[in-house]
């Protein structure tokens, strides 16, 4: 599968992944789902979080991951998936809190992400439980162990 990426990184926050993680962790999310895709993401601080949430969702506070599909007519044959927006800070302190090394909750998110840019959603019960059922299959063919083991309250909810 090729990949774009652009990765911005304005976020103050250190210990971030690399590019080259960001890739692979978008890359299984997407595995057979297309041939080739563009994706952007964005690793911004909490103001820049919160309002994005604030404006797209109506949800006053900052959120761990947002995803932006490019919503295209699928006759135009273009690559571009979408956007991701993490916000480090958020992402640093749920790792913490839910006892997770850090690059396996950016994985999650990653993974979350990109899964939400195919189509995926986690609204309705059954469609979480295929949701979650990929991202814990997926993060495990990384190296990752289940998301959802010790799953607490979750701020992208």
């Amino acid at each position: 599968m090729d990949l774009r990426l652009d990765v911005q990184r304005p976020s103050r926050c250190s210990g971030l992944p690399s590019d080259e993680q960001i890739a692979a962790w978008a890359r299984a999310a997407i595995g057979d789902a297309r041939e080739s895709a563009e994706l952007s993401v964005r690793i911004v601080d909490e103001d820049e979080s919160l309002a994005l949430n604030r404006r797209y969702r109506g949800k006053g506070k900052p959120t761990n991951v947002l995803s932006f599909p490019a919503d295209l007519p699928e006759e135009l044959g273009l690559p571009l998936l979408g956007d991701l927006v993490i916000c480090a800070p958020v992402v640093a302190r749920e790792a913490d809190q839910q006892h997770k090394e850090p690059p396996a909750h950016w994985a999650h998110m990653v993974v979350h992400g990109t899964l939400h840019l195919l189509g995926y959603d986690h609204i309705e019960d059954a469609d979480a439980e295929i949701m979650e059922g990929l991202e814990t299959r997926l993060l495990e063919g990384l190296g990752f162990p289940d998301p959802y083991t010790a799953k607490e309250l979750d701020e992208h909810e």
